[in-house]
């Protein structure tokens, strides 16, 4: 079955820096859009970034732009969600997502999440 695992959060002081991973199995990574969400209790899940099948084209929300970037490594079957300047605002769980169609919005398969905490 497919299974999407986050790593890599944490707690972190405003200003600093984590890099989320996001391992996948059990489909064909490199034929998949991957995405990054977030969400915080109470709120609805926010979109964060989005990348294409082979890297080329990215996209993000304006709340995180020129602070994360998302990548991937098909060969190891990995997307990555680097974030930089983080502020307080960025603390939630953080999800990444699986999609067949870049910027269609759909996901198919979500991983079960990492918290990432920003202390002031």
């Amino acid at each position: 079955q497919v299974q999407l695992v986050e790593s890599g959060g944490g707690l972190v002081q405003a200003g600093g820096s984590l890099r989320l991973s996001c391992a996948a199995s059990g489909l064909t990574f490199s034929s998949y859009a991957m995405g990054w969400f977030r969400q915080v209790p109470g709120k609805e899940r926010e979109f964060v970034a989005a990348i294409s099948w082979s890297g080329s084209r990215t996209y993000y929300a304006n709340s995180v732009k020129g602070r994360f970037t998302i990548s991937r490594d098909n060969a190891k079957n990995t997307v990555y969600l680097q974030m930089n300047s983080l502020k307080p605002e960025d603390t939630a769980v953080y999800y990444c997502a699986a999609s067949r169609v870049f910027g269609s919005g759909e996901y198919d398969y979500w991983g079960q999440g990492t918290q990432v905490t920003v202390s002031s």
